[in-house]
């Protein structure tokens, strides 16, 4: 069932996916603790003192070595300020990849919340399926909204 609550964290996801300077995609993420406190937030982007030039990030070449996910950059910056993420809830603007489900199964994520309003370009399809089957298998929740 989506709740009031489900539909904020998916706007403020989205909100802060606008933040990422990348061209062709913009995900967000937004963890939230048991008591819906937000303990972290992340946008897809390149690493702190790494060169976001547009030339770059137009270059998917150049890009895709360098980028960090919105999963990793929210699962990260917790681990930067000392924030445990156990049994939180992952809320994304698109269905974490396989990359991502990894990061967020080790973190202790208990559940994932996707929004299902985004096209999700084909490339993507076959990498999703496995994501969404390795958080099955770790008993990882995911709905989407």
């Amino acid at each position: 069932m989506t709740s009031k609550w489900d539909i904020r964290f998916i706007e403020l996801a989205r909100h802060i996916s606008g933040w990422s300077k990348d061209p062709s995609t913009k995900v967000g993420c937004v963890v939230v603790g048991e008591d819906r406190e937000i303990r972290s937030t992340g946008f897809n982007g390149f690493p702190r003192g790494i060169d976001d030039d547009p030339e770059r990030l137009a270059d998917r070449e150049k890009k895709y070595p360098l980028i960090c996910h919105a999963e990793e950059n929210a699962i990260m910056h917790a681990a930067r300020i000392g924030v445990s993420l156990k049994d939180s809830t992952a809320y994304v603007t698109w269905p974490p990849c396989s990359r991502c489900a990894r990061s967020l199964i080790q973190a202790g994520i208990r559940e994932v919340v996707y929004s299902s309003s985004e096209e999700i370009p084909e490339r993507w399809i076959e990498d999703f399926e496995i994501s969404t089957s390795m958080l099955a298998e770790a008993n990882v929740l995911v709905r989407s909204v």
